[in-house]
Formats: C-alpha cells, structure tokens, sequence
C-alpha cells in the first residue's frame, strides 16, 4: 500500500506537468486584447475633421468681420489705395464715426431710432404674443388644437418675403403704408418664435407644479407670471433675440411699405448711401458705409454678450421637489 501510495504521489507532479505546459501554451496563444481607452467629459474624443471644419467656419465669420473693422478706419481714397485686410496710412475711424452721425444733418441717428422703435415694438411685440400663445398650446387643451398645430407648421415654412407683396397691398387699402405701423404690425407675427416657445414650455414647465399653484388658490394669470414666466427664461431670451435679428436685418418689408426717408431703418438708410454713387452728382461716401455697417452691428454683438448667460441656465432647476 505504500509502494502504491508513493508510486501514485511521485506519478502525480509528471502527470499534471504536461497539463500545466499546454496551459501556458494555450495562454500563450490567445491574442491579448486592448483595453478601450474611455474619454471622460473634461478630456473628450478629438475629431480632426471636426476641427478642420470648425476652422473654416471660424474664417469664413471673422473674415468679413475683421475687414469691416479694418475697412472703417481708412478714408474715401484710403479704401482705394490700402489692401482691404491690413490698415492704411491714416487712421480715420473716429472722424468716419462723426462723419457718420453728423452726415445730411445726423439722419443717421433718426435710421438708428427708428430701427430701435420697430425692434421694441415689433420683436418685442411678436416674443411676448410668442410667449402667450406657447404656453397656452402647450400647457391647455382646447378643439382645433391640432389645426392650430398645422397651421404654425405652415407658417415657418412660408417665407417672409412670399408674404411682402399681399401685405403692401392690405395695408395700402387700409392707408397705413410709408407710415411705422407698417413695419411694425408685420414684425408681430412670428410663427417660429411661436412654435419655439410652444415646444419650449412642454418640457420646461412641469405639470405638477402647476397643479400646486392651482391648489394652493392662484389663478391662472398669478400662475403664468409668477410660476411658469421665471421657467421661461432662456426660451424668452432665445426668442427674443430670433426676433430682435430679424426685426434689426429687415430689409425687404421696409423697402416696399416706406417712402419717406424719415421713417427708413438702418438697412434701407446705409443702402440709400450707398447707391448716392450710382446717381449723377451724388456723393460717394463708402466710407460712411462701411463705419455705418460697424456701427449696427455693435448693439446686435453686444445683445448677444450680455444675454448669453441666460441660455446656460437650468430650465427649471429646484422647481420640482421630488
């Protein structure tokens, strides 16, 4: 027995050695598999592509931009004689700036007040009708709902300009054309401000907080301004400058309702400048242009610089206590 016994022992280690040699060789065999490096959110996945595309939409904004600003410096013979991205000889920007205001009795300044009197009425008109109708479309049930559904889908997809001729002929009959409520009713509408803050406040207002405040006794108006109104802040702003664009580049509706240079905005006014070149005996005064173009668009930039904060928001952080 215990021969057997020290027989089988001194047999095992030989027996279990060629076991452990095709494990190793097994192991040996099997191709090792990279681990999968994870990118986090402060360190994320860098796309070439990407970055060459960004570029090129970063050149083709702050090209023009760039030589808008290098452009108003330079006086009348200077934009003809210098490159048009590197400076002149001259620096002319703040006598261009008070050629400018003080050209043709400072009609500039009165181009400028009327573009700021159809963009607080107007935008600020259609954000405010916008916010209305949003939150009544998203938050109510009523018939025909759905037709007012289709009906704001349809309207983003017209063109405002498809829009300019029936308009003049309907205010012409009214008498309201070469006057500022022509510029002004028009600008109210805004189907895609609409349709923004309608989508806007389906997810940004929840229900059960509405259902709170109706309980705890307030009525529907004290709901809207003092509930659902804060939790639209960055829809608000959002639309707000939608329409404050719009309103500020609009070209074509003041072109066919206004005659009386009085009442032009800055668009129609820098571009009734800018054709004085192609009349006899007009003046040519690209310059004043230029400096005009840079001038409107600084509130636009500077719009943007002071309402971005609001677009970070939360939507309606801390509303909902779960």
């Amino acid at each position: 027995m215990s021969g057997t016994s020290s027989s089988a022992t001194s047999a095992s280690p030989s027996a279990s050695a060629p076991a452990t040699g095709r494990t190793a060789s097994t192991a040996k065999s099997v191709p090792r598999l990279r681990k999968r490096r994870e990118h986090s959110a402060g360190r994320p996945k860098r796309s070439v592509l990407l970055t060459v595309l960004t570029g090129l939409i970063l050149v083709y904004t702050v090209v023009p931009l760039l030589w808008l600003v290098i452009s108003a410096t330079k006086t009348q013979e200077g934009l003809a004689d210098s490159s048009g991205l590197w400076f002149a000889d001259d620096f002319a920007l703040w006598s261009n700036i008070h050629d400018t205001f003080t050209y043709h009795d400072g009609i500039f300044v009165r181009w400028l007040l009327n573009t700021l009197l159809y963009v607080g009425l107007g935008a600020g008109g259609a954000t405010f009708l916008a916010i209305l109708g949003g939150y009544a479309l998203a938050k109510f049930d009523f018939p025909g709902k759905r037709g007012v559904f289709a009906v704001v889908i349809g309207a983003v997809a017209v063109p405002g300009t498809a829009l300019a001729v029936p308009t003049f002929l309907m205010f012409s009959k009214m008498g309201l054309t070469d006057t500022p409520w022509a510029v002004i009713i028009p600008s109210l509408v805004s189907p895609f401000g609409l349709y923004l803050m309608w989508v806007f406040a389906t997810e940004a207002i929840p229900v059960e907080l509405l259902e709170a405040a109706r309980i705890d006794g307030a009525g529907e108006a004290r709901t809207f301004f003092k509930v659902a109104l804060p939790l639209l802040a960055p829809g608000i702003v959002t639309v707000l400058l939608f329409t404050t664009v719009a309103t500020w580049n609009n070209y074509f509706l003041p072109l066919i309702m206004l005659k009386d240079p009085d009442w032009y905005p800055l668009t129609l006014g820098l571009d009734a400048w800018n054709n004085q070149a192609q009349t006899i005996g007009g003046d040519v005064i690209f310059n004043l242009v230029i400096t005009g173009s840079l001038l409107t668009i600084v509130p636009l930039i500077a719009a943007f610089l002071l309402l971005q904060k609001y677009w970070q928001s939360g939507l309606a952080a801390g509303s909902v206590k779960e």
